[in-house]
């Protein structure tokens, strides 16, 4: 069974007012005193000291899952990794808030490093102002020629993932009119959004050098396809969700992306094609997923005509229904879907709690706490 990890990125903010804190390096220096005092107790010797690293921004906070092959498991992992988010965050004065972008006005603050100060300079107002929370899913491959075979046939699917994930409604203390308003912020970068067919691992690779050899990218880190090659892991790696809000959704999200890489790759050892869709539509479903969310419509990714978010939803777990029974996956993802229709999304959850809260002030700190719940 494929192995999947996740990466999420959290929102530091003030526990009190909401407002986002640049406070990522007292929170690391938090987690590294608590590993500090394991290793010393004879625990997590040789291992990485913690899961969680610095950001773009001081205001966030990322963490990586390790590698499973169960969704109960990976939940498990995600739950706990959140709580240690939150002890460590309040040694810093800190709460954090799984929310795609801040819903309070903010000036974000570059972290300190050669890597952040060369973005920000290369790419001004972009980088500045990239304060944007994702959900990165891994999914093992045997190789680079499977993992290319994969992306070049998952394209016309990723657009319902971001409406699924959709959670960042709010910007600059406004409503944005999108679910999910990160995936407009985060494809301001060039090397970001849906990319064309590769055919090859060869020529993936030739395309990202060349990408990189413009000079335009400092590393291949900045290769940010929707979904890409990990430099890191032998995975395929997806990355067009928002981060969620409850800790259930980036669970959805592995179990399907994982259905998503199996079915994929089985159509590519039959020998069966990738579909032809135009990237210039897969940017219309990714802009029409981000403005959507689950509240209006998608582009049916068979099709690439105007469809309602629940049919959208429905394609994607018929497609992927096969592996998702062979993982033991199917009851899990069908009851999850069944609950996003009912309740929705983190965009949803948002715009409902500042209804009812009154400000978003209370939205920021009222997530802080799902995100605390698990």
């Amino acid at each position: 069974m494929r192995s999947v990890g996740v990466e999420e990125e959290l929102l530091l903010v003030d526990a009190e007012s909401g407002t986002p804190l640049a406070v990522s390096g007292a929170v690391l220096a938090a987690a590294d005193r608590v590993a500090w005092q394991q290793a010393d107790g004879g625990a997590g010797a040789g291992e990485k000291p913690h899961e969680f690293e610095a950001e773009l921004q001081k205001e966030q906070l990322e963490f990586a899952t390790k590698p499973v092959t169960h969704m109960g498991e990976l939940q498990d992992e995600i739950i706990r990794i959140r709580g240690e988010a939150t002890r460590h965050a309040e040694k810093a004065g800190a709460a954090v808030a799984a929310v795609a972008t801040s819903p309070l006005p903010v000036r974000p603050s570059l972290n300190a490093g050669k890597r952040y100060q060369w973005l920000g300079e290369q790419f001004g107002l972009t980088a500045q102002e990239q304060l944007t929370c994702g959900t990165h899913v891994h999914v093992s491959v045997d190789s680079d020629e499977e993992g290319v075979a994969v992306l070049d046939r998952i394209r016309p699917w990723l657009a319902v993932l971001t409406a699924i994930s959709a959670n960042s409604p709010f910007w600059q203390g406004e409503d944005s009119g999108y679910g999910s308003y990160r995936s407009r912020v985060w494809n301001r970068w060039p090397s970001a959004g849906p990319v064309d067919v590769f055919g090859s691992a060869d020529h993936y690779h030739e395309q990202v050098r060349a990408m990189i050899g413009t000079g335009v990218l400092r590393d291949e880190g900045m290769i940010y396809f929707d979904a890409r090659l990990s430099s890191s892991y032998p995975t395929v790696e997806v990355r067009v969700a928002d981060v969620c809000l409850h800790a259930t959704t980036p669970v959805l999200l592995a179990a399907l992306v994982r259905g998503l890489v199996e079915t994929a790759s089985r159509a590519w050892r039959a020998g069966e094609p990738p579909a032809r869709v135009g990237t210039s539509l897969l940017r219309l479903a990714s802009w029409r997923a981000g403005r959507s969310g689950l509240d209006g419509p998608l582009l049916h990714p068979e099709t690439m005509r105007e469809t309602s978010a629940a049919h959208a939803v429905e394609a994607l777990y018929q497609h992927v229904r096969e592996a998702l029974r062979d993982h033991g996956d199917d009851e899990r993802v069908r009851r999850a879907i069944a609950h996003l229709h009912e309740q929705g999304n983190g965009a949803r959850v948002q715009r409902r709690l500042l209804s009812s809260e009154g400000s978003l002030a209370q939205v920021v700190i009222e997530c802080a706490r799902m995100t605390n719940e698990g």
